[in-house]
């Protein structure tokens, strides 16, 4: 039988994680006063969003660690694979632009540099399959992302 993400024990995000990484429940994700706010976000993504938690614990398995602006490869990959109907079992893409789009509008510097560089900076080019992505934005992001890539 398999724990439910609610009845996971939690400790921090870099504790050491066993053989098999889908099953360690030492990985999960807490609230840690201490912390980076990047790391934060990645704890809180997937707290919010469960369905991170599997490429989350293989993350911090092969990392020894939480590496946010790593780990936010993997959650772009997956949103846009979940934006283009590709990937069923994926979060959804739209509670992930909303989880982002919230956690953007806070204005904290370590979340917005994990943010614009390693989601909006990595989505996907104008030629390149998934990029109407970019007009689900919600406006913190959309502004953000025009910024850093006016030409889309």
């Amino acid at each position: 039988m398999t724990a439910s993400p609610s009845a996971t024990p939690s400790t921090t995000p870099s504790a050491t994680p066993s053989t098999t990484p889908s099953a360690t429940p030492s990985t999960a994700p807490s609230a840690n006063p201490g912390a980076t706010p990047s790391v934060q976000l990645v704890s809180d993504l997937v707290t919010r969003i469960p369905e991170f938690r599997g490429a989350y614990e293989t993350h911090v398995f092969h990392q020894g660690g939480v590496l946010p602006h790593v780990f936010f490869w993997d959650v772009v990959q997956d949103t846009v694979r979940s934006f283009l109907g590709e990937a069923p079992g994926a979060a959804d893409w739209r509670r992930t632009l909303a989880f982002l789009e919230e956690q953007s509008a806070r204005g904290v510097l370590g979340v917005d540099e994990v943010i614009v560089t390693s989601f909006l900076g990595d989505l996907p080019s104008p030629q390149e399959p998934g990029h109407a992505i970019v007009e689900q934005l919600g406006p913190v992001m959309a502004a953000k992302f025009v910024r850093i890539r006016p030409l889309g």
